[in-house]
């Protein structure tokens, strides 16, 4: 069974960073998969803003390119997102979320398609 943990968020100032882990077991970055980080204010859509797959492809979405950096750790099972430049319309919950291979790039940001989820950590950025 997969299991997703997600710790490092916090509250921080504007122009801040933060970089949030996510510690994986129940699969190993050997396998076929894509993995991805979202994120979920209060009121709105959960969106996608990182992915990175097996072969190595990472995917960021437009609002987050320049800023987010997604990684992983094979050796420690664990897949990070360090987040740089940060901003009040950042704050949200941001999920780690994990799936079989998407071959499709762009599903790669979409929610329906990971079948397994972390709780999530919190990241409220202050002015």
């Amino acid at each position: 069974q997969v299991q997703l943990v997600e710790s490092g968020g916090g509250s921080v100032q504007s122009g801040g960073s933060l970089r949030l882990s996510c510690a994986v077991s129940g699969f190993t970055f050997s396998s076929s998969y894509c993995m991805g980080w979202f994120r979920q204010a209060p009121g709105k859509e959960r969106e996608g803003v990182a992915s990175i797959c097996f072969t190595g492809h990472i995917n960021y979405a437009n609002s987050v390119k320049g800023r987010f950096t997604i990684s992983q750790d094979n050796a420690k099972n664990t897949l990070y997102l360090q987040i740089n430049s940060l901003n009040p319309e950042d704050t949200a919950m941001y999920y780690c979320a994990a799936a079989g291979f998407l071959s499709i790039v762009s599903s790669r940001l979409l929610a329906g398609n990971y079948p397994n989820w972390g709780q999530g950590t919190q990241v409220t950025v202050s002015p």
